[in-house]
């Protein structure tokens, strides 16, 4: 699968099910996550890491209100549910190369 709207929409998928495995079979090993506080995160096993509890939780979950495709780039506006105390928009671009995703920005 190398179309970045299908990968993107797989690792979606992977998050809102709460598969740990599937989610991070969707990123690169070197992927680098660029997160709204400034923080990074580096590489597959940091992204397991960061999401493991949430995933055993089971208590994320996005939906996806818009999405534009340019290229390799996709960026989602997002509504996340679970992360807080209610629903939090936000804007994440992510970068697709050799069908898996690389790069990840949170925007606010």
């Amino acid at each position: 699968m190398s179309d970045p709207r299908d990968v993107v929409e797989q690792q979606l998928a992977a998050y809102n099910n709460h598969d740990i495995d599937a989610f991070v079979a969707t990123y690169a090993e070197d992927v680098t996550v660029h997160r709204a506080d400034g923080s990074r995160l580096q590489g597959r096993q940091a992204l397991r890491d960061k999401y493991a509890g949430q995933f055993a939780e089971g208590r994320c979950r996005a939906e996806i209100v818009g999405r534009l495709v340019e290229g390799d780039r996709v960026v989602d506006h997002e509504i996340a549910h679970g992360l807080a105390d209610g629903p939090v928009r936000v804007l994440v671009a992510y970068r697709v190369r050799g069908g898996l995703i690389d790069r990840v920005d949170f925007l606010n």
